[in-house]
């Protein structure tokens, strides 16, 4: 596991809580959208400085009190065998766990919600007809369907997420999304792409969606979910 990135606090990436962000280096999927080349390409990870285990879990013990959580990111953390072993460690310091993954890999996803090494779970959902062009080798959109299925059953608490980018979503594919990962207890967010140093150059010229798209989208998809929203 390669910790390439802390941020000491966050206040809008744990919902109702003061946090912070562990980064970890390496990714399953190549989307061309993504801006943080530097934590998905081997070439780029390679030359980014590294950050120890003990060094997080030692500012974890100079925060306790004064965070409530952490937030576990990438890349994807899921592709690492070793993570159930940090995150226990972490938990057994009093805090809580946020993960973020792409769904991925729904039997280390399960184990770590049955073992309650997660307290929140955000699953991003790239659009259906995405997945194809963006998996990396040996994953099925049946890990994906696995996953979401999974988290609808209401073991752990979660929200699914979408980056929409103009270009590759259309107005349309979220009706599709809606009838695929909605439900009573689902919560989706909508967040705007921002064209910013992508792993295909190409989408640093696409202009992304005005804030009327996402209200349209928004009002016509609600009805599939508890709570619909657009986060900007």
């Amino acid at each position: 596991m390669i910790i390439a990135g802390l941020q000491k606090t966050t206040l809008i990436d744990f919902q109702d809580k003061i946090a912070c962000i562990v980064f970890l280096a390496g990714c399953n999927f190549r989307c061309p959208w993504c801006y943080s080349a530097e934590l998905v390409l081997p070439l780029k990870i390679a030359t980014q400085p590294r950050i120890s285990e003990k060094e997080v879990l030692d500012f974890l013990r100079t925060r306790k009190g004064l965070l409530d959580g952490v937030v576990i990111c990438g890349g994807e953390p899921t592709i690492n065998k070793d993570l159930p072993q940090f995150l226990e460690k972490i938990k057994n310091g009093g805090f809580l766990v946020k993960l973020d993954t792409n769904g991925s890999n729904p039997k280390m996803l399960k184990d770590l919600v049955n073992r309650k090494l997660v307290d929140y779970v955000a699953m991003d959902i790239k659009g259906l007809g995405v997945y194809e062009k963006i998996m990396g080798e040996g994953i099925k959109m049946a890990d994906i369907e696995e996953s979401v299925k999974f988290l609808k059953q209401g073991s752990v608490d979660f929200e699914f997420r979408t980056t929409v980018v103009n270009g590759v979503h259309k107005k349309e594919d979220f009706v599709e999304i809606a009838k695929w990962i909605g439900g009573k207890n689902v919560t989706y967010y909508l967040q705007n792409f921002v064209p910013a140093k992508t792993i295909d150059p190409e989408f640093e010229k696409v202009q992304p969606y005005k804030k009327e798209f996402f209200g349209e989208v928004v009002e016509e998809i609600s009805p599939y979910f508890k709570t619909c929203m657009f986060r900007g």
